[in-house]
């Protein structure tokens, strides 16, 4: 009886792949399998439609050169080099290979703003002036020229005349920028934004402490560590494809050996003291924070 039921079993499920009686393959007929695949076919070439469609007409919306929509920070970021592991640079003197890591990235950092490389691909720019090329109506002004900024500018930390950039003299240089936001215009005519670094104020119990007596004399590069208004606005990637951008140059000429020296270095304008809001929230918005220690042993 039961190998009766095992063959009853067998044959209804080899009936049901394929019935030779009414020649059905797992229940439907060659028709209703046709018809079930051209309605599939059809779905699925309209989802595929609706998607093309729509992607489409999104991008007829979007400009090849500029963001349609620009949601961003009224503050740009700031971004140090060399970065170091956790904005963090820590080397020993007496080891070069402690403190070389830092000065190769400067060089390859450093490379595109040899003057040579300036001077074939950008322009002298009149200094203390916004740099506006605008369109003509429909006629797009592109490419988009840029102005020069040469390596020499920024004079004891190019590593021209001191090709460790400080590192070994325990004068260590550090390279600030800004992050590029297409159209800002910072400051106003004549009053470029520029930077200032401190030491950097943190909690210690109750109280707030910075290390100011650490920290010693700073020079900045080019003078008064200023972004100077001939590099702005930024027209982007594609339209300003030579695009170099502006750097300041930090030099800290006396810290304190073997200890943290946490610093703090912010953008500033000269005519709006508001233009530029530093937030506690964001630690990279309109500032960057890092840290530098020197060992001698």
């Amino acid at each position: 009886m039961a190998k009766e039921d095992e063959k009853k079993e067998t044959g209804e499920w080899k009936e049901f792949f394929w019935n030779p009686r009414t020649h059905e393959l797992l229940g439907r007929t060659a028709s209703s399998w046709g018809l079930i695949l051209l309605f599939y076919l059809v779905f699925y070439t309209f989802l595929a439609g609706m998607f093309c469609l729509t992607m489409y007409v999104m991008l007829l919306t979007l400009d090849d050169y500029q963001p349609t929509w620009q949601d961003r920070l009224a503050t740009p970021g700031m971004m140090i080099r060399p970065k170091g592991d956790q904005l963090e640079i820590v080397y020993n003197v007496q080891k070069t290979e402690s403190w070389d890591t830092y000065v190769q990235a400067l060089d390859n950092f450093l490379a595109p703003y040899n003057d040579s490389q300036q001077v074939m691909k950008n322009d002298a720019c009149i200094p203390d002036q916004y740099f506006i090329q605008e369109d003509s109506g429909e006629v797009r002004n592109n490419p988009k020229r840029s102005c020069q900024f040469n390596r020499t500018m920024l004079e004891e930390c190019s590593g021209l005349s001191d090709h460790t950039y400080g590192y070994q003299d325990k004068k260590p240089c550090v390279l600030i920028k800004l992050n590029r936001v297409i159209g800002m215009l910072p400051g106003e005519k004549g009053k470029s934004p520029y930077v200032t670094c401190r030491a950097r104020r943190y909690k210690d119990g109750d109280d707030w402490k910075e290390d100011s007596d650490n920290i010693g004399p700073i020079a900045y590069f080019p003078p008064n560590g200023s972004f100077n208004l001939m590099y702005y606005p930024y027209y982007g990637k594609r339209a300003q494809v030579n695009y170099s951008q502006p750097l300041v140059a930090v030099k800290f000429m006396n810290l304190t050996l073997n200890t943290d020296v946490n610093v703090e270095c912010t953008i500033n304008s000269n005519s709006n003291i508001t233009q530029f809001k530093i937030s506690e929230r964001d630690k990279f918005a309109g500032r960057v924070i890092f840290k530098l220690r020197i060992n001698t042993m």
